[in-house]
């Protein structure tokens, strides 16, 4: 091998002197290690180095490096980088932190390859984060089903309430059996139905706001009490202390709740909030204008906990 294209070697752990065999990533770099650790491990690797080892005077087939035997394995460096550190104890190598989605499931594959089942449960609850659920919950959920996590599958069907109830195609789809999908399906669609309650009976509202002037800008009336002028409601379905709703108010209702049956999750509260203070401030109305924006978040707080409340109590069927 020509020096121009010599396997590179990695850093502390993967490079001691005393390493007895050498694993080489697809893209050419040598990890220097211990058969020991990966034996203790997982039973692959303790079968594989249980046998026989060729020498160099014996095989022409093996290459040798340092006077250790090489074995290729089809992982890249970045996968088994942190894929071996797992097997390491504590005191040579701490666990690495995994932050990006790619990255964690290339590891979990490549866990699952080796029969590292500690270290697969351990890389798979790394997905389980807040900031990759967010942008992976679906794809979250398939490896949880598939790793039989019960947990975690809770938790990313939780988070993929943000998904529309027909989701579109994503690339683990094919790890989820059609009853796990079933099964997530219906979770969806009970708590987009269970949240429609608070749409029937406004009790949570009146208990809340008790007299008009608590929420001024959903009666349509100013700091003075004087009706500022906005369309009032003709169904008259939300009221408060006997005064109606205005029309905008009854509008954002309605189409809320419209949105939660596809999107049952807080952020379809805050969107459709947002998009109702552009409304107001487009109809020119100075009272509404001063006083629904501040009145409109604090009330999204209430809605949302109420929200959360019932889709708590929503459990997601899983078959196994």
């Amino acid at each position: 091998m020509s020096a121009s294209t010599e396997p590179s070697c990695v850093l502390v752990p993967f490079d001691h002197v005393k390493a007895d065999i050498i694993l080489r990533s697809s893209d050419d770099v040598d990890f220097r290690v211990f058969k020991l650790f990966l034996s203790l491990a997982s039973p692959f690797f303790e079968t594989l180095f249980d046998l026989p080892q060729p020498s160099d005077e014996m095989s022409t087939d093996v290459e040798f490096k340092d006077g250790l035997p090489v074995v290729p394995v089809s992982e890249d460096s970045k996968t088994l980088d942190p894929l071996l550190r797992f097997c390491y104890p504590c005191t040579l190598s701490e666990d690495p932190v995994l932050e990006d989605f790619r990255d964690i499931v290339n590891v979990f594959e490549a866990a699952k390859k080796y029969s590292l089942d500690a270290i697969e449960s351990t890389v798979c609850k790394s997905l389980f984060n807040p900031k990759i659920l967010e942008a992976n919950s679906l794809r979250c959920f398939a490896i949880a089903c598939r790793a039989r996590m019960q947990n975690e599958c809770v938790l990313a069907a939780k988070y993929a309430l943000q998904e529309p109830l027909v989701p579109t195609w994503f690339e683990e789809i094919e790890l989820v059996t059609a009853s796990e999908f079933l099964s997530l399906l219906t979770y969806h669609k009970k708590c987009g139905d269970a949240i429609q309650v608070l749409k029937d009976n406004d009790s949570w509202i009146t208990a809340e706001y008790r007299q008009w002037n608590a929420a001024p800008w959903m009666c349509g009336y100013n700091s003075n009490g004087n009706y500022c002028g906005c369309t009032r409601s003709a169904s008259g379905r939300f009221t408060l202390n006997g005064h109606a709703s205005v029309q905008w108010w009854e509008t954002f209702m309605d189409s809320t709740f419209a949105d939660l049956r596809d999107k049952p999750c807080a952020e379809t509260i805050r969107k459709n909030v947002e998009k109702a203070i552009q409304i107001v401030h487009q109809r020119n109305c100075n009272s509404c204008s001063s006083t629904a924006p501040a009145g409109m978040r604090e009330f999204a707080t209430l809605f949302t906990s109420k929200v959360e409340e019932l889709i708590t109590k929503v459990e997601l069927d899983m078959k196994f």
